[in-house]
């Protein structure tokens, strides 16, 4: 089958998760991908979090299949030279270093194109190349608290807190692939090559598009999580989530699932304002009704009345559902040694185009004498990198 980046060639200077989701999406639909890592380090997510996995733990399993693995040291001159014969033969480059560092190492996008006019140079920072935060170092929780997104919590009397899951970083790399994909179609219709840029922070900022506009139109607070019908609540044996929305007066389909009087008939609870007026009163007499049955009762009445709700699912409970299987949203492959990499599949499903492993995610350096190879690069000539430390 053939795949819609097959033929493009993606030089990958990405490590933790913001460009690594960009270029193994890249990598998923065909493109090859080319991941340069330091000698003896490696991308950053190769240690520290689960560090006691080893280097091909899973935080780096999970971001870096369909690449081919370079350890090269950027720091020398040998070391450029070699990464310049790479974006010579390449279609895209991707890096998310703070910003200046790629110029620094003679790597930026006027040094890029100077190589291969045609590049695409698509680089994600933590607040974009310019401005007061530039020289910050780009970090999913910083992403969230100075793009206002942590500060946004379901209650106002709800403390602050880190989001759980890395939004910042998956919602940028995803930006960043949108820009890549634009930029590739530009180049297809005018022959030109262009710089692409995305943030953490401009990402949050633009997850925040409706509520945002209500604050700069209007100067209110746009919340979904506190809409009066809508939350999560104890059942006695675990919790579900109500959406009390898109319905026609939703509160008398919630009142008759639950066995209660019709409380919109209540002048408390009458129309929308005053459900957010007494809000609190509100959400006590549906929380002390659910807190009387179980999950699964209360989910089948409140279907009974099309009212949406569900159970809130741990992550195993979600990775075991019927519906992550139907979905086939679970992973697996053998990895170089034979252990079976299980981890999350590409969410993209497209009718002709059909995502697959052709790499599994590289050893530190594991293809950096074949990639050089196929550079031009003399048996010799590989042989003196290594020797010398400039490839592993």
């Amino acid at each position: 089958m053939m795949q819609p980046l097959a033929g493009t060639v993606v030089l990958d200077f990405t490590q933790v998760m913001m460009g690594p989701i960009a270029t193994q999406t890249l990598g998923d639909y065909g493109a090859e991908v080319i991941k340069i890592e330091r000698p003896g380090m490696g991308d950053l997510s190769r240690r520290g979090v689960l560090a006691h996995q080893g280097m091909d733990n899973p935080v780096f399993l999970a971001l870096n299949r369909n690449k081919r693995g370079v350890a090269l040291d950027l720091g020398t001159d040998a070391g450029r030279e070699v990464a310049e014969s790479l974006i010579a033969r390449a279609d895209v480059v991707v890096s998310n270093f703070r910003p200046g560092v790629m110029e620094r190492l003679g790597l930026g996008y006027e040094d890029a194109r100077r190589i291969n006019p045609r590049i695409i140079w698509a680089a994600g920072s933590g607040f974009g190349p310019s401005g007061p935060y530039a020289h910050k170092g780009g970090q999913d929780v910083l992403g969230q608290a100075y793009s206002g997104v942590m500060k946004r919590t379901p209650d106002p009397d709800a403390p602050v807190a880190v989001y759980a899951t890395a939004i910042a970083d998956y919602t940028a790399g995803q930006h960043l692939v949108q820009g890549i994909l634009l930029a590739l179609l530009h180049r297809e219709r005018t022959g030109e090559g262009q710089k692409v840029e995305v943030s953490l922070y401009n990402s949050m900022l633009a997850i925040q598009a409706q509520e945002a506009t209500a604050r700069l139109m209007y100067d209110v607070e746009l919340n979904w999580a506190m809409m009066p019908l809508t939350g999560c609540f104890a059942t006695t044996d675990s919790e579900l989530v109500i959406i009390g929305a898109f319905k026609e007066n939703p509160l008398q389909r919630i009142c008759a699932a639950l066995e209660l009087p019709d409380l919109s008939a209540d002048p408390r609870f009458a129309d929308l304002e005053e459900q957010r007026e007494n809000r609190a009163e509100l959400r006590r007499i549906i929380a002390a009704r659910l807190g009387e049955r179980t999950t699964a009762y209360w989910l089948t009445a409140l279907e009974e009345q099309d009212v949406l709700c569900g159970p809130v699912l741990t992550l195993a409970e979600a990775l075991a559902s019927e519906q992550t299987e139907v979905n086939r949203m679970l992973l697996e492959f053998p990895d170089a040694d034979g252990r079976i990499i299980r981890t999350i599949a590409s969410p993209i499903r497209m009718s002709n185009s059909v995502p697959e492993v052709r790499v599994v995610p590289p050893r530190l350096g594991q293809h950096s004498e074949q990639v050089l190879s196929e550079s031009g690069y003399s048996d010799e000539q590989i042989r003196r990198l290594i020797a010398d430390g400039i490839v592993q």
